[in-house]
């Protein structure tokens, strides 16, 4: 029997466990570029121009994570953090959309502080947990209720606040058939269930008559999509430190609990500090590309269960994200029924951090349930976290416990009550 050669055959299979590993992190996180894109457009810019500034952000910092830190992560704006962008940076501050990437730009660069010194520890250890997973569990609400509006299952009522919508509409009969369809997928553990619910999502949509499809066409890009100029003309109001200090929060405290569990299933602890640096400078570049800034991704667990242990996989996927500029003219013609079942579903997901907080106690509970529940009744991510940020010192200090309280939590805290004085008196 003839010798064979087996000795590159290891290096050969580590290759293709990569690659299949880049694939199914990309399979399962392109979903962001229609999500991200349809919830950046709430600002004022185009929806081509939203998924783009997507596309390009997830390329790059995805790229870096495998170049720098040699890591199979993948990074993506993140959900939560993309509405409290849109939502309350934006819309809620009435800052411009260049205002508001001057604001994730600052906000990004205290990130990157936090990464190259003791600040981040600082910061992880002067807010406490039940905060942390208070604003967590809110955005999860928050993301609920607009996937609802905007898959018109509920609506603005006439005697209250929201009323149910028009179940005998095809959006509402589509955007309902597509959310069942997506937790059935999710509960299934059916890989890349996102992508197919959109892609289901868009065929209901089509033969329901909720698209035309003669809407498709060439995107040309230029310039003005391709780099946006962050404006600092409001650095001077309060209003706009008020949304950088939010941002900068939830991006530090997000992105730490991301990377230390990832690297935890990839038994890599020791390359927490180039995880973490690597993603602060992805959030950095994600002021000019012109969205929200970049996470950890979730998904990152399908990733290393499909065998991705190197940053090979990481690179693989961000070629793929850049392919993904290719076919922006059909992906254009996904609709808001086909995304809102999947904004539903993720805020299900982040609302389960509640489990987190002790409920059992409820003064440590009451400050984080405060939060949850006024940033989806607000409106604002950023009014929503004042109201628990506000309510801690005042717990602690009529429990006798103000030496729990950290100088930095009572800095944020007197920074969030300032802002609602100046609301107050017009200023």
């Amino acid at each position: 029997m003839p010798y064979k050669q087996e000795s590159k055959l290891p290096h050969e299979r580590n290759f293709r466990t990569q690659f299949l590993a880049g694939l199914t992190g990309y399979l399962t996180t392109v979903y962001i570029v229609v999500v991200n894109g349809s919830i950046l457009s709430e600002t004022g810019i185009s929806l081509e121009s939203g998924m783009i500034a997507t596309i390009l952000a997830s390329f790059v910092g995805t790229l870096l994570m495998g170049l720098f830190a040699k890591l199979p992560l993948i990074l993506i704006p993140g959900m939560g953090i993309n509405a409290l962008f849109a939502y309350s940076i934006v819309e809620g501050t009435g800052l411009t959309f260049q205002e508001g990437l001057a604001a994730v730009l600052l906000a990004a660069l205290i990130f990157l502080i936090t990464a190259f010194t003791k600040l981040g520890l600082l910061l992880k250890e002067a807010v406490p947990g039940s905060l942390k997973h208070g604003i967590t569990a809110g955005l999860g609400l928050f993301l609920i209720l607009i996937g609802l509006e905007k898959s018109g299952l509920v609506v603005n009522g006439d005697n209250s606040v929201v009323a149910i919508g028009d179940f005998t509409s095809p959006p509402v009969i589509v955007s309902l058939l597509t959310l069942f369809l997506a937790i059935f997928l999710f509960v299934k553990n059916i890989p890349a269930n996102f992508l197919i619910t959109i892609i289901c999502g868009t065929i209901l949509a089509y033969f329901f008559g909720v698209i035309d499809t003669s809407e498709g066409s060439a995107v040309a890009l230029n310039e003005q999509q391709l780099l946006f100029i962050p404006s600092f003309s409001a650095i001077g109001e309060l209003s706009f430190w008020l949304a950088v200090f939010p941002l900068a929060m939830v991006l530090i405290f997000e992105n730490m609990g991301l990377i230390n569990g990832q690297l935890d299933m990839l038994d890599r602890e020791e390359s927490y500090s180039k995880a973490y640096q690597a993603t602060a400078f992805s959030t950095l570049t994600c002021a000019f590309f012109g969205t929200s800034p970049t996470v950890s991704s979730a998904e990152n667990a399908a990733v290393i269960a499909s065998g991705g242990k190197t940053g090979k996989a990481a690179i693989t996927a961000s070629l793929l994200f850049l392919g993904t500029l290719f076919i922006i003219p059909w992906i254009t013609m996904i609709p808001d029924t086909a995304i809102s079942p999947i904004l539903i579903l993720v805020g299900m997901i982040m609302a389960q951090n509640i489990r987190q907080i002790p409920l059992d106690n409820l003064a440590e509970a009451m400050p984080a349930l405060l939060i949850i529940v006024m940033i989806p009744f607000t409106y604002s991510i950023a009014d929503g976290m004042a109201f628990g940020f506000i309510a801690y010192p005042i717990v602690k200090l009529a429990q006798g416990k103000q030496k729990e309280l950290s100088v930095a939590l009572l800095i944020i805290s007197f920074l969030f009550l300032l802002d609602f004085i100046m609301k107050v008196i017009g200023i």
